[in-house]
């Protein structure tokens, strides 16, 4: 077992003493999870995998443009952008704002 101490800076950063971080391959960039328990703090490695991100179509674009419009002079912009990728607002579902 490896014992280490820290200090609590101002804005709440802690360094992760370098034996630590070498046992448990810590390299920058490394995600931890923080869990409080009933007996403490614990910090462990996160596991994250990569997602492949979403490849959006034009007409998916347009459903998030027309449904975030907050207001009608943004409506009025996404159905002019809508209408540059060569859909159809109106063929596309969505709610129009008030």
């Amino acid at each position: 077992m490896i014992m280490k101490s820290a200090t609590v800076r101002e804005k709440g950063e802690v360094t992760i003493p370098a034996a630590i971080r070498k046992k448990i391959g810590l390299v920058a960039g490394s995600i931890l999870v923080f869990e409080l328990r009933e007996e403490g703090i614990l910090v462990r490695p996160a596991i994250a995998t990569p997602v492949k991100p979403e490849q959006y179509t034009d007409f998916r674009k347009a459903e998030f443009l027309l449904n975030n419009a907050v207001d009608a002079d943004d409506y009025r912009r996404a159905r002019k952008d809508v209408e540059a990728f060569g859909v159809d607002p109106d063929q596309v579902p969505h709610d129009r704002p008030e």
